[in-house]
């Protein structure tokens, strides 16, 4: 059966106390999210402009102009509004929530009588809509609309941008589909797809989940909608002369046929994610079969160590298993998020902690790397190796940026980051009528209806710095039910013990599983050995041969020139090298870092006029080196970093 086994905690069931994620979740909320809706009224001195709400006041009539920005800009406006939904569930804010009012006020009020709203066409003429779905993103900024939509209704139970969202979506069902007089088309760049289920979930509308399974099944199917488009409408093909071709849509071929991941990264996970969404929904198993195999392909042959995936900067595209270039990366932030999403949907089907490691890898590592700790800045591409002059003089890198932006005109991330850490606590706890599932080691209390009793559980940690974690059971009345802890992949020994006691349990897909019937007052505490690791990457990845990356639990660790020098490639650890653990509260905010002795390659018998000579072996200096994590890099000073070290 492929119906989710479980679902995420209400977020207003779940309070995030701990010194890690709280201090994002409040960044996000009183610097993050009233940030960027001044960016999105272009009120940001120095910043790009985004022109998002600008369009909408002049869609809706509100005052002069044209649209202006990237055509699919209406789409920050509405993952904005998602993280203010979030932020408002555990957070209740009556002058934030009037704020979005505002804000879905003015949306609302572009819409056409048909339920029509894409400020793009609206502007630039309305006889021209749907006539290049391939990319003009119309579908794209459905998806959103309705994901945002779906989230404001749960946070306030007000209907206003919930019906808009529906009106958008039935005028879309009423031009495109199968049926005579329809187009047969479907999204350029995908996200409707999991965006339809969700509002299924809600509405209960048959032709809801119709859509968003027809948009799925209609994908790539011959005769090729989106070649049919380009003949009949003129429009352009970018990749035309690409190796991709519509592969770059993920459209060359319908998707039960693919079993990897190819094209634009982004645009891939959203699509895998609503295949793995409709799966579920329609008990397809062809469909989740797909899904399978191309999650392997991704984690086994083209994900970073870091969790990001997209390696090219052309086409911000998978390109072939093994390609994983460090310093040319793309590495998208939004791409890491996506695949969080396609991570958390596998799980919920299958109950399989292979998912939910790949999802916490995501998180410390590819997804809060795309924002500054002062959450003001940000990171479009996220790499593993960098060196300002680099970024500056080759044009090849020159999409590498070695300092976080303050915005974008296409800024899709910066949302991106603010919507899921706004609901960080739904990804840690996910549960079902007599089970509770940690997929994250988060402090703090939640409560869930177990058995039909109420339950609290109260977490003290301070994961990721430490391995140990504390759960506290607060009932009204003994009930029985499943505490599943998860049991990293990185974690290689653990104990467990129940009110003071060792504890044996089955473990099933890397879940501890703890079955009984729980009391007032009953204490697990899960305590997890967290070494420092050196991980080798497989040979075939070219770029990494001899070099090693650190990692301690789900952290992984850079060198920054602030530390250790410049000419970071010059650097070596040993072959079995003694780091110094230590937990530094004033620096980047308070981190663990990792001192060792290793060594430099000497540069003594080298002068700038000597470019090559004949080789007479290698000379070393002894250098310590210290490892900071890969998240909080270029914070202090702009320079060199450096994820994969030589040994």
């Amino acid at each position: 059966m492929l119906e989710k086994k479980v679902k995420m905690m209400p977020l207003g069931d779940v309070s995030i106390q701990d010194d890690f994620w709280k201090e994002y979740m409040e960044l996000v909320r009183n610097h993050v999210i009233p940030y960027q809706w001044e960016a999105l009224n272009d009120r940001i001195e120095g910043a790009e402009p985004s022109y998002c709400m600008q369009n909408f006041r002049v869609a809706a009539g509100m005052e002069e102009g044209c649209f202006q920005g990237m055509v699919f800009q209406d789409s920050d406006a509405y993952k904005w509004l998602e993280a203010v939904a979030y932020s408002l569930m555990w957070h209740p804010d009556k002058e934030l929530e009037a704020t979005a009012d505002e804000a879905i006020d003015i949306i609302c009020a572009a819409q056409q009588p048909d339920g029509y709203l894409d400020t793009y066409y609206i502007l630039n003429g309305l006889e021209k809509r749907f006539t290049n779905l391939m990319d003009h993103h119309e579908l794209y900024c459905l998806g959103h609309m309705v994901e945002g939509a779906v989230a404001y209704y749960k946070a306030t139970g007000k209907r206003k941008f919930l019906d808009t969202a529906i009106g958008y979506v039935n005028c879309v069902y009423e031009n495109i589909g199968n049926a005579p007089g329809k187009k047969p088309g479907y999204p350029g760049h995908e996200v409707a797809e999991m965006a339809l289920v969700g509002l299924y979930e809600v509405t209960k509308d048959e032709k809801h989940l119709e859509l968003a399974k027809y948009f799925i099944d209609q994908r790539g199917q011959a005769p090729l909608y989106f070649a049919e488009e380009r003949e009949k409408n003129g429009n352009d093909f970018f990749w035309k002369d690409s190796y991709f071709q519509d592969q770059y849509y993920q459209a060359g071929k319908p998707v039960r046929q693919q079993d990897r991941a190819e094209g634009h990264a982004v645009r891939a996970v959203y699509l895998y994610t609503g295949m793995a969404e409709v799966a579920s929904a329609a008990e397809d198993r062809e469909l989740f079969e797909a899904c399978r195999k191309i999650w392997n392909n991704i984690v086994e042959k083209q994900m970073y160590v870091t969790g990001s995936i997209g390696s090219s900067q052309y086409g911000e595209a998978f390109t072939f298993d093994y390609d994983l270039p460090n310093d040319t990366v793309y590495a998208e932030t939004c791409a890491a998020i996506g695949f969080i999403f396609f991570a958390r949907r596998m799980f919920e089907i299958t109950k399989d902690s292979r998912y939910t490691d790949v999802m916490e890898r995501c998180l410390y590592n590819g997804v809060i790397s795309g924002m500054s700790l002062d959450g003001k800045k940000f990171f479009y591409v996220n790499p593993l190796e960098a060196v300002p002059e680099a970024s500056e003089k080759d044009y090849h890198k020159k999409h590498v940026k070695v300092e976080r932006q303050k915005w974008f005109g296409c800024a899709c991330c910066p949302p991106n980051v603010a919507r899921l850490l706004s609901s960080i606590g739904g990804y840690a706890y996910e549960y079902n009528e007599k089970e509770i599932y940690m997929n994250l080691f988060i402090g703090g209390s939640m409560q869930a209806v177990l058995n039909g009793k109420k339950n609290q559980f109260r977490v003290e940690t301070d994961y990721p710095w430490s391995g140990d974690v504390k759960i506290q059971v607060e009932n009204e009345a003994d009930t029985a039910f499943t505490y599943a802890i998860r049991v990293p992949g990185w974690c290689r020994g653990y104990s467990l013990k129940l009110n003071g006691e060792a504890v044996d349990c089955p473990v099933e897909n890397g879940y501890l599983l703890l079955d009984r019937c729980w009391k007032n007052g009953d204490v697990l505490v899960f305590s997890m050995e967290m070494p420092v690791e050196l991980v080798a990457a497989n040979p075939k990845v070219r770029e990494d041969v001899g070099k090693v990356a650190v990692m301690r639990g789900p952290v992984v660790y850079c060198l920054e020139e602030a530390d250790n020098g410049d000419q970071l490639q010059e650097l070596y650890l040993d072959e079995n090298p003694q780091f110094t653990v230590k937990y530094e509260k004033d620096l980047l905010k308070g981190v663990v870092t990792l001192t060792t002795e290793g060594k430099r390659l000497s540069e003594d018998e080298w002068d700038e006029k000597t470019l090559y000579k004949s080789y007479a072996g290698r000379k070393f200096e002894r250098q310590t080196l210290k490892f900071i994590p890969y998240y909080a890099w270029t914070n202090r000073t702009v320079g060199e970093m450096l994820v994969w070290v030589r040994i």
